[in-house]
């Protein structure tokens, strides 16, 4: 890659950076390891994106965004491709993107995707009080990729991002 084609490429990863996820706010599609490279071919910079699960009805604003936020940052020729494989993991997720969870109210996933999150056999920590005593009142919160928990300490309903 050239040294023009190089300094292309940092500029769109970071104007890809900033792009935030439409249904949690205080994330960047950086913060959840969504944006999964960025790189420049004959002068047109393609950007990829994982989807966090098949389906999910979020990345066709994510892709608009990153368009968006590309022409911003003054690059006329790029385009966005998303990537199903290797399939999105909260192990790509950001410290900081979970910090970000944390303080919005939302549990970040807990340690590495396993079999233990398939069975439900995760502990999940209250975002707003950090007790462990909590329980899954439903599989599915406010999207698919958030389970809704109860903190059986502080008593209040909070969503969890799943761990996959």
């Amino acid at each position: 890659m050239s040294a023009a084609d190089d300094a292309l490429a940092r500029t769109a990863r970071a104007a890809a950076a900033t792009v935030c996820d439409p249904e949690i706010p205080v994330l960047t599609i950086a913060d959840l390891g969504v944006l999964r490279e960025v790189s420049v071919r004959d002068g047109v910079v393609e950007v990829a994106i994982t989807p966090t699960y098949s389906g999910c009805p979020a990345m066709d604003v994510i892709g608009l965004e990153v368009q968006t936020a590309l022409a911003r940052a003054g690059i006329a020729q790029a385009r966005v491709r998303l990537v199903l494989s290797p399939a999105w993991t909260t192990d790509w997720m950001t410290d900081a993107g979970k910090e970000k969870l944390r303080a919005y109210g939302i549990a970040p996933p807990a340690g590495k995707a396993s079999r233990r999150a398939l069975f439900g056999e995760e502990q999940v920590t209250c975002p707003l009080c950090g007790s462990t005593r909590t329980e899954r009142i439903s599989e599915f919160g406010s999207t698919a990729c958030k389970a809704l928990w109860r903190c059986t300490a502080c008593r209040e309903p909070f969503d969890s991002f799943k761990c996959i």
